[in-house]
């Protein structure tokens, strides 16, 4: 019996390093927003302290059942108040680095979940 993965039209992060992402062949250097089902738009926000709950309101307009957020660098929570519109319509949120988030949105969209990414790409200074 030959096994294989079922084949996913799902958009998937092929490659990430200090300050960037790729998405097939095209790097990405601005924070951005990907969604299993195609979605994708540009996250106005340079570096963690930009943040706002008028970014998480942005993604719980997404419909997601899960929003992967990619915080940095490093391991970052948002504050539990910017996640209200999230908690609002049952949408889950799971923080941590941006490479681990690249990896675990990979997984999760190839199985045909509808989850989303939310990326801080940030640079160094």
């Amino acid at each position: 019996m030959k096994i294989q993965p079922d084949p996913s039209n799902a958009q998937s992060i092929s490659g990430y390093g200090s300050g960037w992402v790729s998405i097939g062949q095209e790097k990405i250097t601005t924070s951005l927003v990907i969604g299993s089902r195609g979605e994708r738009f540009e996250w106005l926000c340079e570096k963690f302290e930009d943040l706002g709950e008028a970014h998480f309101l942005l993604l719980s307009s997404m419909n997601t059942e899960l929003v992967i957020f990619g915080s940095g660098e490093r391991l970052r929570f948002p504050k539990a108040a910017w996640l209200k519109p999230l908690v609002d319509k049952q949408i889950g949120l799971e923080s941590m680095d941006t490479q681990a988030a690249c990896r675990t949105y990979n997984i999760l969209a190839s199985e045909g979940r509808h989850v989303a990414l939310a990326l801080i790409i940030e640079h160094s200074s």
